[in-house]
C-alpha cells in the first residue's frame, strides 16, 4: 500500500508498539483550545481579599445579598473581581473545582465580574484562590492597588441626614441621630469588605451599609464618635496593607 494520507486531514497521530495509530487532536481543536488558554491567561485580577473570619454584621449584610450559600460569622471569604465581566464564569468554574468552597455571590457586570467563596477551613478557600491564580497567570501582587478615593468622619448626625440614610441603606443597619459616621470610598470596589472587617473586629460599631460592586466601594459604619474613630483607623490601616 502507499504512504499514509492521514497528514492532510490535519490530524495529530500517536503510534504505540504494535503499530497502531490514534488520533490526539485535530488542527481546529488545537486552535480552540489555544484560544481557551489565551482568554483565560488575559484575565486581569483586580481584586483579590481573603477575610479569615467573617465578623457577625459583615457575614449578616452579605448574607442579604446573596444570591447562593450564606455566609456564617466565622467562616473564612475569598472576594475575587476579575476583568473583563464574563470572565468570572471560568474563575467561579476553576475555584468551585479546585476545593469544597461554597459560591455565596455572584455579579456579571460588562467590565467587571466578582465572586464571593466561604468555607469554615481557611485552607480550603486559600487553596481555590491559588488555583485561580496559577490558572490566570497571575499572583496576589499583581492586583490592582488599592486607591481611597474618599474618606470622612461626621460627628453627631442630624435627624434629617440620618432618615435620609437608612431609606437608602436598607440591607445593614439603621444608623440613628447623633451617632458618628465614617465613610470610605475605594477603587476597586472589592477592597472595602476587608476595611469592614477589620473595623468591626476592633471596636463596637453598626454597620450600614457595605457596597463591594461597581466601580467604587463604599463603606458606611456609625456608632459612638470614640468607637468610629477606633473603626475607621482599623479600616484604614487594612486598605493601606493591600499596597504593600
Amino acid at each position: 500500500m502507499g504512504a499514509s494520507r492521514g497528514g492532510g486531514l490535519g490530524s495529530s497521530l500517536s503510534s504505540d508498539a504494535s503499530g497502531a495509530s490514534c488520533v490526539v487532536t485535530t488542527d481546529s481543536e488545537g486552535r480552540r483550545i489555544s484560544r481557551q488558554s489565551s482568554h483565560v491567561q488575559s484575565i486581569e485580577l483586580r481584586t483579590y481579599v481573603f477575610l479569615d473570619s467573617l465578623q457577625p454584621q459583615l457575614a449578616a449584610y452579605m448574607g442579604t445579598v446573596s444570591q447562593g450559600f450564606l455566609p456564617i460569622p466565622g467562616d473564612a471569604c475569598l472576594w475575587l473581581e476579575v476583568s473583563p465581566g464574563m470572565a468570572v464564569h471560568r474563575v467561579t468554574d476553576i475555584a468551585l473545582k479546585a476545593s469544597t468552597v461554597r459560591l455565596g455571590q455572584m455579579v456579571v457586570e460588562r467590565a467587571f465580574g466578582s465572586i464571593a467563596m466561604y468555607h469554615r477551613d481557611q485552607s480550603n478557600v486559600l487553596h481555590s484562590g491559588e488555583v485561580v491564580l496559577e490558572a490566570i497567570g497571575s499572583s496576589i501582587e499583581r492586583r490592582s492597588r488599592c486607591e481611597v478615593t474618599w474618606t470622612e468622619i461626621i460627628r453627631a448626625i442630624t435627624p434629617d441626614h440620618a432618615v435620609l440614610i437608612n431609606r437608602l441603606n436598607r440591607r445593614g443597619s439603621m444608623i440613628q441621630a447623633g451617632m458618628s459616621m465614617f465613610i470610605l470610598e475605594t477603587e476597586p470596589a472589592g477592597y472595602v469588605l476587608i476595611a469592614a472587617n477589620e473595623a468591626e473586629k476592633s471596636s463596637s460599631i453598626t454597620v450600614v451599609d457595605v457596597k463591594a460592586v461597581g466601580a467604587f466601594g463604599r463603606l458606611t459604619l456609625a456608632g459612638k464618635e470614640g468607637d468610629v474613630e477606633e473603626a475607621a483607623a482599623a479600616a484604614m490601616r487594612a486598605v493601606s496593607q493591600i499596597n504593600g
